[in-house]
């Protein structure tokens, strides 16, 4: 009975220390930035390769952490920012926004099962679900503190320009959470 236990408390510390790992490892990939003419972060990429590696469960759990520490002051989020002024400003949307993927991504993981077509449909999703909820609480903040601003608009400077690097970001997150599970597995 006792090794049953033990075991139980082995496997509750290793998900800590993965889910801890994982939000370093997301911070980590916030603070890539790749210069273009809109430059971008590979922050997206840490979000699916950690839901990809840790499943929903723990993937989820790594975000709600690297967004709570975010919230308290440490410079987690992109440009080294922090605070809750990060989560309230225009962008913060789209930081929430991975936790409302995650939890899509975690809900297709539990119904469909976890394998590569779920995954790959999933981050596609996952990503729709983040630029929504981004996307509307762009509008949202912006209005209140410029003033109005069309849909169009906002789909330009937000979504548009980002389009093609998500899709290269989900394109390699397949690759890497493929290759890492063989070699994990090993």
């Amino acid at each position: 009975m006792e090794n049953v236990k033990t075991v139980s408390q082995s496997h509750k510390i290793q998900d800590i220390v993965y889910i801890g790992l994982f939000a370093a490892f997301i911070t980590i990939c916030s603070w890539i930035a790749i210069p273009a003419t809109v430059p971008f972060t590979l922050q997206t990429m840490g979000i699916f390769i950690t839901l990809g590696l840790l499943g929903g469960k723990r993937g989820t759990l790594a975000i709600v952490v690297y967004i709570l520490l975010g919230i308290i002051g440490i410079p987690v989020f992109s440009g080294f920012s922090s605070g809750l002024g990060a989560i309230l400003g225009t962008s913060g949307g789209y930081i929430i926004g991975f936790l409302f993927s995650a939890l899509f991504m975690w809900c297709m993981e539990n119904t469909l099962g976890n394998n590569r077509f779920t995954f790959i449909i999933s981050m596609l999703i996952g990503l729709l679900i983040c630029y929504s909820f981004g996307t509307f609480w762009f509008m949202m903040v912006y209005t209140q503190t410029t003033g109005p601003v069309a849909l169009s608009v906002v789909l330009g400077w937000c979504v548009i320009p980002f389009i093609i690097p998500d899709l290269i970001k989900i394109a390699l997150s397949f690759l890497c959470v493929n290759r890492l599970k063989k070699i994990i597995k090993k």
